[in-house]
């Protein structure tokens, strides 16, 4: 009897777990088209957001430079500062999205 209700229990098991791997990978396959277009625009919104900040320390740093005309670069120092900028809002924006991709693949697991 005892064999009997493990067996029944191993193969319920096995009928969940195959019942939630199928429904992740029907949700994949819907979903995959829209991860794309997701994965694309998550490119570009990367790179402007290093590239405007970049773009406006060099703005600054020229007119500075036409306003100060010392021995310092201000365009070079702005452009570095901005790049800078823009790569820790870029690491931080990304960060942030893998945090909630994460979030939503375990909830769906649950």
């Amino acid at each position: 009897m005892r064999n009997k209700i493990s067996r029944h229990h191993r193969q319920q098991k096995l009928a969940e777990l195959i019942d939630d791997k199928a429904r992740r990978k029907i949700n994949a396959r819907r979903d995959e088209h829209n991860q794309v277009w997701f994965g694309l625009g998550m490119m570009g919104l990367i790179g402007w957001s290093v590239a405007l900040p970049t773009l406006l320390g060099i703005a600054i740093g020229m007119w500075l430079d036409s306003i100060d005309t010392g021995p310092r670069s201000w365009t070079l120092a702005l452009l570095m500062a901005g790049l800078c900028v823009g790569c820790f809002i870029a690491w931080h924006w990304v960060t942030n999205e893998t945090r909630c991709i994460h979030k939503e693949n375990t909830d769906d697991d649950n």
